[in-house]
């Protein structure tokens, strides 16, 4: 006898409206409301800064702007990933365990030895590959020496006078301050690092470039997983804003100026998109490392805590503190993981997870396993 044919399918009513996710645009509030306030602050630090304006550079003022939305953007940003539930509860717990009574002295040890080895040293990248390591290290410190010296000049906060006593000397004024104290000559070593220290920066910024393209090209791995928004982009504009800040310096020592205006305004534009892309881009993460921080003290917490036990085989794999946490969270991701005979899939290891998965496996096909 032939199979007996399948139920026949409910007819579609085609009446029926056909659900299209939509994407949720809404702005956040409370990032608004961050990254309005720093944005004002930083407006005023200008004002007051520059003297009322007075030391303010007009033809920087592209650059001033720019980096004003910069700073709103990376702050509504840095608020919407804190309200994140897992990073939510990182930035908790860190600073809870950062202010312990009787724990604060030590605590401020640790965050420096921390913030050394995570941020400046970058220890964890030298132990994954020493060239990607120093790749890191050039990018990073190019861009700090190109911070250090380029936003106090925009904002009118720092700019170099001739000595009155000594006419070929340059002193610094800072926040309008005259540092008499630190003088230098122009054409002295000391005066050409101050003078060119942000072709130095460009230079560091094009070895790390250099090394990260000869990896991302070679590098089979790399090639299938990176993406060009997120890892050749970043790559672009920092190249494009180091080679046309370094052919402003070749403009008026190689070419009398020539080509100087048609420079100008492509660096402009270059360092404009450089800072608009910077809170939306992989530049981001600069920011994301320094609440790192607290997952380093949230670990050392946890591994020196009491420890949770896996409620199958008895064993320690993971801190109490994290399990709790886990628990926490994971409903409000919608994630429901209560279990009947265990209370929560969460007090299982993963070594005991991976083996009931495996027994589920044989016992949905009816075989015993051996």
């Amino acid at each position: 006898m032939l199979n007996p044919s399948p139920p026949a399918l409910p007819p579609r009513r085609d009446t029926e409206p056909v659900r299209v996710p939509v994407m949720d645009v809404t702005l956040d509030r409370r990032g608004l409301l961050y990254g309005l306030t720093f944005a004002t602050m930083l407006t005023i630090a200008v004002y007051f800064g520059s003297q009322r304006f007075h030391g303010f550079d007009g033809a920087l003022a592209g650059y001033c702007f720019a980096t004003i939305f910069a700073l709103f953007g990376v702050v509504y940003r840095y608020v919407v990933w804190l309200q994140r539930p897992p990073t939510r509860m990182y930035w908790k717990r860190g600073w809870q365990l950062f202010w312990q009574p009787g724990h604060r002295l030590h605590n401020m040890g640790l965050f420096f030895k921390a913030g050394w080895e995570k941020m400046i040293e970058q220890r964890f990248i030298r132990r994954r590959s020493r060239k990607r390591w120093l790749a890191h290290q050039l990018i990073f410190w190019g861009c700090i020496i190109a911070i250090l010296i380029t936003f106090p000049l925009t904002f009118g906060w720092l700019r170099f006078e001739s000595d009155f006593t000594k006419p070929s000397d340059y002193m610094i004024v800072l926040m309008g301050q005259r540092l008499d104290f630190f003088t230098f000559p122009a054409r002295s070593a000391l005066g050409w690092l101050i003078m060119h220290g942000l072709n130095v920066a460009a230079v560091l910024c094009l070895g790390g470039i250099a090394l990260v393209l000869g990896r991302r090209i070679k590098d089979e791995a790399e090639l299938a997983t990176q993406r060009f928004d997120n890892d050749i982009l970043p790559l672009i504009l920092l190249f494009a804003v180091s080679v046309t800040g370094m052919m402003l310096t070749a403009s008026n020592l190689f070419l009398d100026g020539k080509f100087y205006y048609w420079i100008t305004t492509t660096h402009a534009v270059t360092v404009y998109l450089w800072l608009l892309y910077l809170p939306f881009g992989k530049f981001f993460h600069i920011f994301q490392r320094i609440a790192n921080v607290g997952v380093w003290f949230y670990k050392a917490a946890g591994a020196n805590g009491p420890q949770a036990k896996c409620a199958r085989c008895d064993t320690e794999y993971m801190s109490q503190m994290q399990q709790d946490d886990l628990k926490t969270i994971l409903p409000d991701l919608g994630l429901d993981y209560t279990h009947s005979q265990v209370g929560n899939w969460q007090n299982l290891c993963p070594s005991c997870r991976r083996k009931l998965l495996t027994l589920n496996q044989f016992r949905a096909t009816g075989k015993e396993f051996m």
